[in-house]
């Protein structure tokens, strides 16, 4: 196999999203991360007692959003009368398609209680064909994310999509997407099989990795070179596992017209979407 090497690493910056809470976010996504249009690590924040917030009712059209909860307790519900609540480890695919008005809010009783709030929120570009399909939710509680271990128990991995040590994910994807949680431990590696053409990156957000000819610390994103494997490891005199979010994803390489919630191919396209919103005609 061709081992896939560091491009580049991109850093981080820090700013209030929805309505207030904080996110740590790559700087901007773009053809090398095709189709990984945002990627939002919500927190890590220790809210005080009736303190949390969330993101109140707001649109989507065109894409995908995927949350992934670590810590914390959501609710979410939308215009179309879907409801739902998120725990640790839970994991919401919502492929908004033709549109959906929804909001995502913490639940009353993490309201009240307060806590620790933290996960991921990633958006998946649709193909133009798919910009328009019906939107669904694929709502995954934790004990249903399979979990693939290695042989000497160094390497963990929640498979979200695609497969990892013999393990396949049970969310279903409009494109072919790779998205695993990994938690490995000081002297622990990995050789993850990539498909050739897909876009590959890794998000850090605790310890160091060391992928190939150079490392990946807390708080960077690394794209990945080409190639159909990556080898991931963790140094044995590291002080501590290492966590990350292993993404990769078949680049549609389609025109992108964006504004906020709404994630097109024209600008007619995109003035159509808020002509629907505005009037009514989401779900």
């Amino acid at each position: 196999m061709a081992a896939r090497s560091l491009a580049s690493i991109v850093p981080t910056h820090r700013l209030l999203e929805g309505g207030g809470f904080p996110v740590r976010r790559p700087a901007a996504l773009g053809r090398l991360t095709d189709p990984f249009l945002l990627l939002d690590e919500m927190g890590p924040v220790d809210w005080a007692p009736g303190e949390a917030i969330g993101a109140p009712a707001h649109p989507h059209r065109g894409f995908e959003t995927v949350t992934y909860l670590l810590e914390g307790r959501i609710c979410h519900s939308d215009s179309a009368g879907n409801s739902g609540e998120l725990g640790p480890g839970d994991v919401q695919w919502m492929t908004a398609g033709r549109g959906v008005i929804h909001s995502e809010l913490p639940t009353p009783e993490f309201l009240e209680s307060g806590g620790v709030m933290h996960g991921f929120q990633i958006w998946v570009n649709l193909p133009a064909k798919d910009k328009m399909m019906e939107p669904r939710y694929q709502d995954i509680p934790a004990d249903e994310i399979p979990v693939a271990e290695s042989d000497d128990g160094l390497v963990r991995a929640r498979v979200v999509a695609g497969e990892c040590l013999g393990v396949s994910a049970v969310i279903e994807t409009v494109i072919p997407i790779v998205y695993i949680h990994l938690t490995i431990q000081p002297g622990g590696s990995l050789v993850q099989p990539l498909d050739e053409g897909l876009n590959g990156i890794i998000y850090c957000f605790g310890g160091e990795l060391n992928v190939e000819d150079g490392s990946v610390s807390d708080g960077q994103m690394a794209i990945l070179s080409e190639g159909d494997s990556v080898a991931i490891s963790v140094a044995e005199d590291a002080d501590g596992a290492a966590e990350a979010l292993l993404l990769a994803g078949e680049p549609l390489g389609e025109p992108i017209a964006r504004y906020g919630p709404f994630v097109m191919n024209t600008e007619e396209e995109l003035r159509q979407a808020f002509t629907d919103y505005q009037s009514g005609n989401f779900a």
